[in-house]
């Protein structure tokens, strides 16, 4: 086998000169400085405010800005040259009318620019920038960023500055530099759960990540709704387009996604014409960019698709009784001549009785025209090419856990017990805890969507529901969701939900050591890195854990949070030096400074190379093939082409 695999590799290195060229090539990589990771979390549809962190790498371009020219550029000029690199067209614009581009102008700027792209992409092979650089810019780009000898180097740049101002390509070509300095501060990104929720576009961020070089994608409870919405599960369909009405995101199902919304709107505006579904009014945190809203109608539409979610949940927790969500479902214990429900023996008045479509024989069961409308919308679901590319997307970057140069990164939890061992989830009749719980969930949600029509592909999409809500499931990690009760039920008693105790062990750095160690992780230097509950940093909690070895990054980047969290968001860095925390201001559009506050959590105790990273242990590996197939070249074995 071994010497199959040398015959292969030798087509791709014919003679010997090409082996120790490469070795040299690889050997030169693991000795550079790694690139900067970047996590995000709970990102929530807050397309505007993550296009901006990512635009400026969460303030660390301008960072390099003040290094570079803190001493010789005034801080108003600085602030609008990190403006320049995040919005290139929009900033270009802006000063061709006010008329304030002139040749000076081009050229100090490309000169500025080409500054902080060499401080950029310092750390990078000549190779690996280029790859970058628009194909028609290669030559030009590669010359500017790789003068060396200091003597000619001004008068080198001036000739070739002078010549693209001639050539009538300089503002194109400042809008390439300012791409490529985006591009090259981000060498790989991790998106730790939960793209969707109620922000209003997470299909303009996940178009976004499409464009990216290296991402990967930890699914969260939100990101499983969507998915789960897409392989057909009906309870899910109804669930997404609930809290798109709730929230006044309308425009990522219509306009995000082409989703039909009229079936709803003609059954909800007929079944419902006589209630104002006062209950029902959505909560606007954002306009909706494109169409006005009839606010009346959508309270309507979020009361029929509200009773409809709750059926079809009741349905799943009656199917599966492995579940042990039976207490979840409570549509058939209210008492609909009475307007109330017996919640542990009390009972409750709920604040809204008229249930037009709820038959009281049996509650659960969809009218007529509810199951039409459902089979409607399912059909707009299935058929919608541009949600069905996302969510392949979210599948082939994305998996409940990922593991990357000794971080440990999932959205939600290990679910615990309460005496800190890990609870167990029965899984189609196999219990399953841990890791490989996580990996049994993995197979699970590609089985949802991939297996389409099979027995088991049929489970696995009803699975998808349980793990939005059930009480084990890591994605959600809390006893239980009362969505019931804080839609009808005043009493606050009820809408407590208790968080999986892994919440509380997760502080114990004992605990955070057992859960590196059985994920096969270095319990002396890992970490593991969450999202899932906002981090309330006003109320003087950290999002620094057990002494270090757990990172909990969802700072609030939700509008919906911000005010229990103090700030708008997190961003987790890892450079060649230390791990840092980017603390994020409110995102105003149109505002020029957003520059979050940065602090160092963790300083490395040397800097970190290519070398000690996972894509370095791999080239590793590939320089020990290469070896052995430079010795069969010299001892005969295989001959040189």
């Amino acid at each position: 086998m071994k010497n199959k695999y040398l015959h292969l590799l030798a087509k791709e290195y014919p003679t010997i000169m090409s082996v120790a060229s490469e070795m040299v090539n690889l050997s030169s990589i693991r000795s550079l400085p790694k690139g900067t990771e970047y996590f995000f979390s709970d990102l929530h549809g807050e397309y505007e405010s993550f296009l901006h962190m990512l635009k400026s790498a969460s303030g660390m371009i301008r960072k390099k800005i003040d290094q570079v020219f803190s001493k010789t550029v005034p801080a108003v000029e600085r602030e609008a040259l990190a403006n320049l690199i995040y919005y290139p067209e929009e900033e270009i614009k802006k000063l061709n009318d006010g008329g304030m581009i002139t040749d000076e102008w081009k050229r100090l700027t490309i000169y500025r620019l080409i500054l902080i792209c060499e401080t950029v992409s310092a750390k990078y092979t000549r190779s690996k920038v280029r790859k970058r650089v628009p194909k028609d810019l290669v030559y030009v780009l590669d010359e500017l960023l790789n003068v060396t000898d200091d003597i000619n180097k001004d008068f080198y740049y001036e000739e070739i500055i002078n010549t693209i101002l001639d050539t009538g390509i300089s503002e194109s070509f400042i809008i390439s530099l300012c791409k490529l300095i985006q591009s090259l501060a981000i060498d790989k990104l991790h998106i730790i759960g939960d793209i969707f929720d109620r922000g209003p576009r997470a299909d303009i961020i996940i178009n976004e990540l499409m464009t990216m070089h290296d991402v990967d994608i930890q699914w969260g409870n939100h990101d499983i709704s969507w998915m789960g919405a897409a392989c057909g599960n009906y309870a899910l369909i109804a669930n997404v387009i609930r809290i798109a009405m709730r929230y006044n995101s309308l425009d990522v199902l219509e306009d995000g996604y082409g989703l039909n919304l009229r079936a709803l709107a003609v059954f909800a505006g007929e079944v419902y014409k006589e209630d104002d579904c006062s209950l029902f009014y959505p909560n606007v945190l954002d306009d909706n960019i494109y169409d006005p809203v009839d606010k009346a109608l959508v309270a309507r539409m979020n009361k029929a698709i509200t009773i409809i979610q709750l059926k079809l949940e009741g349905r799943l927790i009656t199917s599966h009784p492995e579940w042990e969500m039976s207490d979840r479902n409570l549509l058939p214990k209210v008492d609909f001549d009475s307007c109330t429900i017996n919640i542990k023996g009390k009972d409750y008045k709920l604040k809204d009785g008229y249930f037009p479509t709820v038959d009281k024989d049996d509650p659960l069961k969809l009218s007529d025209e509810e199951a039409e409308l459902m089979s409607v919308l399912a059909n707009s679901f299935m058929h919608s090419e541009k949600l069905h590319e996302h969510i392949k997307y979210l599948l082939s970057h994305g998996s409940m856990y990922k593991i990357c140069n000794g971080n440990l990164m999932f959205h939600g939890c290990i679910p615990m017990n309460k005496d800190a061992s890990y609870s167990e989830l029965n899984i189609a009749g196999k219990n399953y805890r841990g890791k490989e719980l996580l990996d049994r969930i993995d197979e699970l949600v590609n089985d949802a969507y991939f297996g389409r029509n099979s027995e088991d592909s049929s489970y696995a999409r009803d699975f998808m529901w349980y793990l939005w809500c059930g009480p084990k499931s890591p994605l959600f990690g809390k006893d239980k969701m009362c969505f019931f009760e804080r839609t009808f039920i005043d009493d606050k008693s009820l809408h407590e939900e208790i968080y999986n105790p892994y919440y509380h062990y997760s502080e114990n750095a004992d605990v955070c050591e057992n859960i590196l160690n059985d994920f096969g992780i270095d319990k002396s230097t890992g970490h593991i890195i969450n999202g899932h509950v906002p981090v309330k940093i006003k109320d003087g909690e950290s999002p620094v854990k057990a002494n270090g070895k757990l990172f909990v990054i969802d700072g609030g980047i939700s509008k919906a949070y911000q005010e229990a969290t103090g700030i708008a968001g997190y961003t987790l860095i890892y450079d060649s030096h230390s791990l840092s925390l980017a603390e994020h201001k409110s995102f105003i559009p149109g505002e020029a400074e957003h520059t979050p506050t940065v602090k160092i959590v963790e300083q490395m105790s040397r800097r970190v190379n290519v070398a000690d990273t996972d894509i370095g242990k791999n080239l590793l590996e590939r320089i020990d093939d290469l070896r052995m197939l430079l010795n069969a070249y010299r001892r005969g074995d295989i001959k040189e082409q």
